[in-house]
């Protein structure tokens, strides 16, 4: 059983493709309860990106809530950009509050989504990362395999530091006032119908955020088909992404 949380298909993508080392179903963490019975062979997967160096809020909520007979074996894997910072740390100690261990800690590099920062335009590159994550998905998966134990993230940061002073620019950032709309949006409603805080509602034929904070998974932005949601200035040049292997 793998609960996985994605916005433009990267984690999606690397829960897919793991899942038949770890047996049971595919399970949104937007969509699924707290309680996990899995069969004796199966293991339990937790799938995510890494925002700001640690968890997007709705895979802490969902950590909170989750409950594991003692005994499973518990894996996760952080899809990130540059670094995996303290994710692994971050989702450790959110299951130690309800007593569960953490078996397994794997990262991943894909593209990086956060395109206030990092330019997605250029489809070679991204098509080059994905392909290179690969080989990276295939060693998880061997070592998921083995039931092995054991931190195998790179890029990592200390969570005291991460903790300090990246995370509360985490919370700036979410402040939907950061986004906005063209003149090119066709009023589809696609962008409220996915959005995982429910923070969009279309009003007058235009998408409105109706809450101060999102979880800032840029969803609303990539998956727009006519490209019409921005966020800060440089967002319209930086291109808009989906995991090839999940799009719809």
């Amino acid at each position: 059983m793998i609960f996985y949380f994605s916005a433009t298909g990267n984690s999606r993508h690397a829960a897919r493709r793991l899942l038949p080392d770890t047996g049971g179903a595919l399970c949104p963490m937007t969509a699924s309860g707290a309680a996990v019975s899995p069969a004796p062979e199966e293991a339990v997967g937790l799938v995510f990106p890494t925002y700001f160096w640690g968890l997007p809020t709705v895979v802490e909520s969902f950590l909170r809530r989750l409950t594991v007979p003692a005994g499973v074996y518990v894996y996760c894997v952080a899809t990130c950009g540059v670094m995996s910072g303290a994710a692994g740390a971050a989702a450790a100690r959110e299951l130690r509050k309800n007593g569960i261990s953490l078996s397994a800690r794997f990262s991943v590099t894909m593209p990086d989504t956060w395109t206030p920062i990092f330019n997605l335009s250029d489809r070679e590159k991204t098509a080059a990362k994905n392909r290179a994550a690969e080989a990276q998905l295939n060693a998880a998966a061997r070592r998921i395999r083995l039931r092995q134990q054991g931190d195998f993230m790179r890029g990592k940061a200390p969570l005291w530091l991460t903790d300090a002073f990246v995370r509360p620019a985490y919370e700036s950032a979410r402040r939907t006032a950061h986004f906005a709309v063209s003149e090119a949006c066709v009023g589809c409603g696609a962008c409220a119908q996915d959005c995982p805080a429910a923070a969009i509602e279309l009003r007058g034929g235009r998408p409105v955020w109706v809450k101060d904070r999102c979880i800032l998974c840029l969803g609303c932005l990539h998956r727009c088909p006519r490209f019409a949601i921005s966020y800060g200035k440089r967002t319209s040049r930086h291109g808009q992404y989906q995991h090839p292997g999940e799009m719809r």
